[in-house]
């Protein structure tokens, strides 16, 4: 999805690398046949401290001592590639799906112990709901054909994927683990709009949401920026090679806009539309303060397996790890690859990650007099939001800046939407959808001209011109636009006719009780009698 491929280089170990399992044995000729494609470095003296010999070949073998052994073909590295760059999404998108794990802790955390296995529920269900409509249609309205414009797509075109439905061109067994990744991703975007419209939403108006948010709102999004065919890809090129927006497309490496803003931003039309808890309408502070959740341990261990989970949703993004040709090739500087991006990807990560919580740290004890735990976490939040789409494109240094910046946006969008009167329970919006914007635009901004070439392979000054800035921002209004109104439909759809938000009663009840059966006695839940049991 993001890098391209080409030749396999093998990248030379320093001198201490050499003592060990490259150097066991002595050679003192090497056979290559014609054709050139991979290479490998030596040192042709015993002892030697560093590399004077790079080797090159379709089939390498060694002469020592009048006898021939063949170390590898192609054919066989190109085996083992694949096996790695597939082991490595595999394990990636295993890391992506654990991180419901982790919005379910936070969720559950950030809601009111009525109300717990209510939200439980619903995350359980934006994975299961998610996986059979992404199966069935979303991954072919994403991907389609999965070829460029310039190709036999069929009925693919510039705003959505038409073909492979149910995945049933995937004939072979080299194809799924895409479908795998790409699931996970979507399940992320569905859970978070659950925490926007907690405590007081139907869970039939949940579902129904989550059932076209996985199957078209979303794969939408994921076609116009990822797949070789959508107007605001990177990998778009027609038969001439140029994009549809000029240059480079819009970058966002791992979803800052694809992801976040559409979960940002659907929670954002939900939580206007289901209107605030029943208890944020009173004068009265002591009630207004009773919508506090219920568990700050578990915000903080959902805050946790959601940082580690980022390494798999952004290092991930290479789609890769032992392939790649990145920079230049031709010359003897050895070449980069998938698993050298995603290493540094995980630095961005973290850096940004960190300032975001010492941001809010400092924020918190500067301006509200104390140092505030639910400030923090979500200020680590802020800073992984804000680097997912650039992180594959700037350096360290910018890392920083994006998630300082990042936090400053998350607390200004969280009090703008207190002060508009809306109730979004885990600051979701905030969190995601203005952090989400965030995160596409400093692409524009910090990205540098030879972290796009090594990274996309595009080598333009778009950055320094400002086109790039300007592709991002296209970006953005394309993405807020149709995930605000496509989710406004379907929410006002919903309040219209009377199935969006239960009653008064059901709110004060507890959703726990009203849609699960279990109520809070003396801090326990107990499951309820069902109403067929109980006496007349």
């Amino acid at each position: 999805r993001r890098v391209p491929s080409g030749t396999i280089y093998q990248r030379p170990p320093d001198s201490k690398a050499l003592r060990g399992q490259r150097r066991h044995r002595s050679h003192t000729s090497i056979s290559i046949p014609a054709a050139m494609s991979t290479c490998f470095y030596a040192s042709t003296t015993a002892g030697a401290q560093s590399l004077d010999l790079r080797v090159c070949g379709s089939s390498l073998t060694t002469t020592a001592e009048g006898t021939t052994e063949t170390l590898a073909t192609l054919s066989e590295l190109d085996a083992l590639i694949t096996v790695t760059d597939i082991l490595w999404i595999l394990v990636c998108g295993i890391l992506v799906f654990w991180m419901q794990a982790g919005f379910a802790m936070l969720e559950s955390g950030s809601v009111r112990r009525k109300n717990v296995n209510n939200i439980l529920f619903k995350n359980l269900m934006d994975a299961s709901i998610g996986a059979i409509c992404f199966w069935l249609l979303g991954y072919s309205f994403a991907f389609g054909n999965a070829k460029y414009i310039y190709q036999d797509t069929g009925k693919d075109n510039r705003f959505i994927g038409a073909g492979n439905w149910a995945l049933q061109n995937f004939n072979n067994d080299f194809d799924y683990h895409s479908f795998f990744f790409q699931w996970a991703f979507a399940g992320a975007a569905a859970t978070i709009v659950s925490g926007s419209v907690a405590e007081r939403c139907r869970l039939e108006a949940y579902f129904v949401y989550t059932i076209v948010l996985t199957t078209f709102i979303y794969p939408i999004v994921v076609h116009w920026v990822w797949s070789s065919t959508g107007w605001l890809s990177a990998f778009y090129t027609d038969s001439d090679g140029n994009r549809y927006l000029k240059e480079n497309g819009v970058i966002d490496f791992a979803g800052s806009g694809v992801v976040h803003m559409v979960g940002g931003f659907a929670g954002l039309m939900g939580a206007i539309a289901i209107g605030p808890r029943r208890e944020l309408l009173s004068d009265d502070p002591r009630v207004r303060a009773s919508v506090k959740g219920s568990s700050d341990l578990l915000c903080a261990l959902g805050v946790s397996i959601l940082w580690m989970g980022w390494y798999g949703f952004n290092a991930g993004s290479t789609l890769g790890a032992g392939q790649g040709v990145i920079g230049q090739t031709a010359s003897a500087e050895p070449a980069l690859t998938y698993i050298n991006i995603a290493a540094k990807v995980a630095v961005t990560t973290t850096i940004s990650a960190a300032m975001g919580a010492i941001t809010t740290m400092i924020y918190s004890r500067v301006v509200l007099g104390n140092y505030k735990l639910t400030l923090c976490l979500n200020g680590v939040l802020a800073g992984l939001v804000s680097i997912t789409a650039p992180c594959s494109v700037v350096e360290p240094w910018a890392a920083m800046m994006i998630g300082i910046i990042g936090s400053f946006v998350y607390i200004m969008a969280s009090n703008t939407v207190k002060a508009c009167g809306i109730d979004d329970p885990l600051d979701a919006f905030a969190v995601h959808g203005a952090c989400g914007v965030w995160g596409v635009l400093s692409v524009g901004i910090f990205a540098t001209q030879s972290n796009i070439s090594r990274t996309f392979g595009f080598d333009n000054n778009a950055v320094q011109s400002g086109n790039q800035f300007r592709n991002q921002l296209i970006g953005v209004i394309a993405i807020a636009s149709w995930t605000s109104v496509t989710s406004g439909i379907i929410f006002y759809g919903l309040k219209f006719a009377g199935l969006l938000r239960v009653s008064e009663e059901e709110e004060k009840l507890g959703l726990d009780a009203s849609e699960h059966g279990i109520q809070v006695l003396e801090g326990k839940s107990v499951e309820m009698k069902a109403k067929s049991e109980q006496p007349v």
